[in-house]
């Protein structure tokens, strides 16, 4: 019988742990290792919603990308929204694993998959992991075949939830032909993309004062929203775990949705 010591063990050749940010809080954040794992569950975010679904599934394993807890938790008690589902998982045996900025950096991780699925070329690390040798790192870039930011729009497109609303600066000559990729906030990467050249820059969210500097400087932008840009990773992520971990049933979230939504007219 597998055990959550197994998994733990694939999502680390996954997504290694020595990839992650120092500020983060990667790992096995909740239970008991040796335990037996029969259901797995995937998510972008441990909501009330998604805490309610993997207890009624009764699943050993709920595999988070945004880590819970993120920064320390004072008590564990219904009556605040992360000490209270943390009780509520606890209670229901369920076991929680995040990988977050490891998976986001990791060869093969949320950055290449989206590399992969807008069709860039050349693709390596923005900012490359000084501890590991293999082509990973933070971020990606790489060249667009054809260089056309509306080609690359669609490809976005056909990537998130068509009930993803996405967001544009668009560049005055409409080209994207050097690409910089930083799922969930690439704010803090817009530096070192325009250092490497790119003339474009794909992203979940931007702030404001940035995305008028993009456009100062001629940079196309495409924001996502936090959700889309890595929501589809976690389910990719189930579809590997089950293929690599006989005898478990993984599956995405069902419950799981975008807080944000468009406004009705």
């Amino acid at each position: 019988m597998p055990t959550i010591a197994d998994a733990v063990s694939l999502l680390e050749e996954i997504a290694p742990p020595v990839l992650a940010e120092e500020w983060d809080n990667v790992g096995l954040l909740a239970g008991d290792p040796a335990a037996p794992l029969h259901r797995a569950l995937t998510c972008l975010t441990l909501s009330p919603d998604v805490v309610a679904e993997a207890a009624h599934a009764h699943a050993d394993l709920v595999v988070t990308h945004h880590p819970l807890p993120f920064r320390g938790v004072r008590s564990l008690s219904t009556e605040g929204i992360d000490g209270g589902s943390l009780w509520r998982l606890a209670r229901a045996g369920v076991a929680v694993y995040s990988p977050h900025t490891a998976y986001d950096s990791a060869a093969g991780g949320v950055n290449d998959q989206w590399a992969q699925r807008v069709g860039l070329i050349d693709v390596v690390p923005l900012v490359r992991s000084p501890i590991r040798e293999e082509v990973c790192g933070v971020g990606r870039i790489g060249d667009l075949p054809g260089g056309r930011f509306a080609a690359l729009v669609q490809a976005v497109r056909q990537t998130v939830s068509p009930a993803a609303v996405l967001r544009v600066v668009p560049p005055p000559d409409g080209a994207a032909r050097r690409v910089a990729i930083a799922c969930g906030s690439g704010g803090s990467l817009l530096d070192a993309a325009l250092a490497a050249g790119c003339d474009t820059l794909l992203t979940g969210e931007l702030g404001f004062h940035e995305c008028l500097r993009c456009r100062s400087l001629g940079v196309g932008v495409v924001l996502t929203g936090h959700y889309a840009s890595e929501r589809f990773a976690v389910e990719s992520l189930a579809v590997r775990l089950a293929a690599e971990l006989p005898g478990v049933e993984v599956s995405a979230s069902t419950a799981e949705r975008d807080p944000l939504s468009p406004a009705a007219m």
